[in-house]
């Protein structure tokens, strides 16, 4: 799921053993396989050997993988159909670890023309001219990637290609093949292109794509040019009953082989997984906080409030992380912490500030957006309490408040002042330990747990709680 990373723009160096001539290539054996052979023929080698054969995608393994292994067993074109955030982008550029490492190539060929398959008239003239002594040159997968987002001013050029102005200026004449400039389709020949978010491509431009898709060839300004492209085509979209920008024509629809739809993590294990590897942590979040965030983006995502269609993306809870986490790193700075920042659950209100523009409301919820998300986030806080810390004694907290005592805390409260208020607590060190931060916690780990506590204590009625006109939060007895 949703944060992607394009494949490396640094060009790897070929093996030096690696064949340098096309009778030197032919010598060692080599057979030409077209994209789809390839991409078959290593998902099956990873399904043999047990390998790993979609690297960083969760959550997928029994719904959406299976069908994605189909369609490319099967050789068929796909679309990836799903709300915002659900990974299709990374889906899709996790295709490319299954090409083969290197392949050989015509040397300059601006197509990536194999030596045993070129297809321009210059490239086969070269290849008989050549012959045994042909250059070879390799392409490492990394470099066999082509990526468009679909904006409504890309044009047939960009994708298919076009007249070159300065070849016509040099000389050659209009029905010359080598005056084209081509667009980034045929640019990335024996390798995988991707669109995204194909229905913002405009109607007219989208027919340009029939070809490629059906009959492998590609038609540039009337040229009687045929060029056999040899390439697999991929797509993302969000469902067309969200999506009011476009659509996806009926006949490209029709000549996808495969449409895959995808889906946000089906259970809170799956969702505190994606968080875990995706979150780019500055300072510590317990399991807990980060669990609290994860069933708070649940919440979110299954609010009445919330417009359905639009989806709550996965980047949500993953920057939720992020937020809570800088919180912590901002009180260790203020307070010029010894201990390093640990994340407690109240740092997580300021992400129903922060974080309200990633989520799209229905129209009868403007201006009660942080309310709603608010009470979102209590709700998630409690479900976390009662599952982590469900039948422990917890009187020993309480009875800190019985005879009027407050315990105050808050974002810049250290955790030696959170500790000294609570002093020694009975059925503390077991509430740590459902926490899982018995094994020697920190004072900042321990201020953590504590707050925590408080917090559950107080949704689940058996404290009360103001906050100060300092912001500080101040846990007292019920009355």
């Amino acid at each position: 799921m949703d944060r992607v990373t394009a494949p490396s723009p640094v060009t790897p160096v070929p093996p030096a053993d690696l064949p340098g001539t096309l009778g030197a290539l032919r010598a060692a054996g080599h057979a030409y396989r077209t994209v789809k052979q390839e991409l078959r023929d290593n998902l099956l080698a990873r399904m043999r050997t047990g390998a790993d054969r979609f690297p960083g995608i969760v959550g997928y393994d029994d719904t959406v993988l299976p069908e994605v292994e189909r369609a490319l067993l099967a050789g068929h074109d796909m679309v990836l159909l799903g709300e915002r955030g659900q990974g299709k982008t990374r889906l899709i550029r996790s295709l490319v670890g299954l090409l083969d490492e290197w392949t050989p190539v015509i040397a300059g060929s601006v197509l990536n023309e194999h030596p045993l398959h070129p297809l321009t008239p210059g490239s086969r003239a070269l290849v008989a001219e050549a012959g045994d002594d042909l250059p070879v040159a390799w392409l490492h997968r990394s470099m066999r990637y082509g990526e468009k987002l679909a904006t409504p001013d890309t044009s047939v050029g960009d994708l298919i290609g076009d007249v070159d102005p300065i070849r016509i200026a040099q000389g050659r004449t209009l029905g010359d093949p080598e005056t084209i400039h081509f667009g980034l389709v045929p640019r990335t020949n024996r390798g995988i292109f991707a669109v995204n978010e194909l229905p913002d491509l405009a109607e007219r431009i989208q027919v340009a794509l029939l070809n490629v898709l059906e009959e492998r060839d590609i038609q540039v300004r009337g040229y009687q040019l045929r060029l056999p492209l040899d390439l697999f085509l991929v797509a993302s979209a969000n469902p067309e009953d969200y999506t009011n920008r476009g659509r996806i024509i009926t006949p490209l629809k029709d000549r996808f082989g495969a449409e895959v739809r995808t889906h946000y993590p089906v259970d809170l294990d799956l969702e505190l997984a994606l968080v875990r590897q995706e979150a780019d942590l500055v300072a510590e979040v317990p399991e807990h906080v980060l669990e609290v965030l994860a069933r708070f983006a649940r919440a979110v995502r299954e609010s009445p409030s919330v417009d359905p269609r639009s989806g709550v993306s996965a980047r949500f809870a993953i920057a939720a992380a992020e937020t809570v986490a800088a919180a912590a790193l901002r009180r260790a700075g203020l307070l010029a912490a010894a201990e390093g920042a640990v994340a407690r659950v109240g740092d997580a209100v300021s992400v129903t500030s922060t974080l309200r523009g990633k989520v799209e409301f229905e129209s009868g919820e403007e201006g009660r957006e942080v309310e709603i998300l608010g009470h979102l986030l209590r709700t998630a806080t409690a479900e976390t309490f009662r599952t982590r810390l469900a039948g422990l004694d917890l009187s020993g907290f309480t009875a800190l408040v019985e005879e009027g005592a407050v315990i105050e805390t808050g974002e810049l409260v250290g955790s030696a002042e959170l500790l000294r208020q609570v002093g020694t607590v009975p059925g503390l060190a077991k509430a740590l330990d459902r926490l899982g931060l018995s094994d020697a916690p920190t004072p900042e780990q321990a201020a953590a747990g504590v707050e925590f506590v408080l917090e559950g204590l107080h949704l689940t009625r058996r404290l009360g709680k103001d906050v100060t006109d300092r912001g500080r939060t101040r846990y007292g007895g019920r009355a």
